[in-house]
């Protein structure tokens, strides 16, 4: 989901994501994806349901990212899987976690 941000910067709004999963989730809704790459969306996912809501009420799926300036290698790409489950929540696993592949054509 686009996560929407204060007036006039960059900061994500939480308030109003919280609002959002509050509604999605009562309206039946249980998938919420978000990325590494997606700046903040791992933070403010996990204040706005990981942190709010029973793990086994949601599914999360996150994504490694395979463009041209993302993870070179193994361990890098480790990495980037580590730093978004800390993001997420240490206690949180991640249900499905996607490999983007984007690289130049």
């Amino acid at each position: 989901m686009r996560l929407p941000r204060v007036e006039g910067t960059n900061t994500i709004d939480l308030e109003h994501t919280k609002r959002m999963v509050d509604a999605f989730i009562k309206a039946g809704g249980k998938y919420f994806d978000t990325a590494y790459i997606y700046e903040g969306s791992e933070e403010a996912t996990k204040a706005a349901l990981c942190d709010r809501y029973p793990r086994e009420s949601y599914y999360l799926a996150d994504k490694l990212n395979g463009s041209d300036f993302a993870a070179k290698s193994e361990e890098e790409a480790k990495n980037e899987i580590r730093v978004s489950l800390e993001r997420t929540g240490p206690a949180i696993s991640t249900s499905i976690c996607y490999t983007a592949l984007t690289r130049g054509t």
